[in-house]
């Protein structure tokens, strides 16, 4: 689990926070024992999206772009790291904070979670956030929030596919770890190959998908734990995963 906790700031994605974050989303990923990423917060606010201070005009070109060129490096990071990467939220998540929450493969908020891009009412319209939410979202929802600024309720959240589930805020850690320990059921290897393949094809046409897809499956066959989880289901008991 990386908490962002810097609560006084409202986990505001900083250089430093950045830096923090990448740091720690790569920290023991060749572990055989690291089986799935959660990002949580302290605070009432997930995360509040980049620094403000960091935009000002007393920095140069050159330092805004260090700071949206590190967000992106991070938000794309997680979707090639191997294992499962699990938001979970429990208060607002804003701008830069929305996208960490779009970019992530799975995300559970709690029901007074909300989700907005306000830059356009500070005149910073959240073209990068507006990445990962545009792949999240569909286009229409995705560009109300963008060209408004309004937040989404949890639910509303839900309905359009930011978050996977939305609980009461006690049975927030239950249900983001029952998830997670479903995941550590699962070989490895073959969710490091399934995560790759799906942010792979589902830029792809159709047809192109389907035939990249095809031999993916050919080659999880190959897989130790592919034959071991066939095997497995044939002699009814539990496979013994080698990851």
């Amino acid at each position: 689990t990386i908490v962002l906790n810097n609560p006084r700031r409202r986990n505001a994605l900083s250089l430093p926070m950045l830096r923090c974050l990448r740091h720690d989303l790569l920290h023991d990923v060749k572990s055989r024992e690291l089986r799935a990423i959660v990002i949580a917060a302290e605070g009432p606010v997930f995360c509040s999206g980049h620094d403000l201070k960091e935009l000002s005009s007393e920095d140069d070109v050159k330092h805004h772009s260090q700071v949206f060129e590190l967000c992106a490096e991070v938000m794309t990071l997680i979707q090639k790291l191997p294992v499962p990467v699990i938001a979970k939220v429990n208060g607002l998540a804003t701008a830069a904070g929305c996208q960490l929450v779009a970019s992530c493969d799975i995300a559970v908020a709690s029901e007074k979670s909300q989700f907005a891009t306000p830059g356009v009412n500070i005149g910073l319209f959240c073209s990068t956030p507006a990445v990962a939410l545009g792949r999240s979202l569909p286009r229409k929802v995705a560009l109300e929030m963008l060209f408004t600024g309004e937040p989404l309720s949890a639910q509303e959240a839900l309905m359009h596919g930011l978050v996977s589930k939305v609980v009461p805020e006690d049975k927030l850690e239950e249900e983001t770890m029952k998830i997670s320990h479903k995941i550590c059921e699962s070989s490895k290897s073959v969710l490091a190959l399934g995560k790759a393949t799906f942010y792979r094809q589902i830029t792809q046409d159709l047809d192109t998908a389907y035939r990249m897809t095809t031999q993916v499956m050919v080659d999880n066959l190959t897989l130790r734990d592919g034959q071991e989880g066939i095997e497995a289901f044939i002699q009814k008991r539990k496979p013994v995963w080698s990851h």
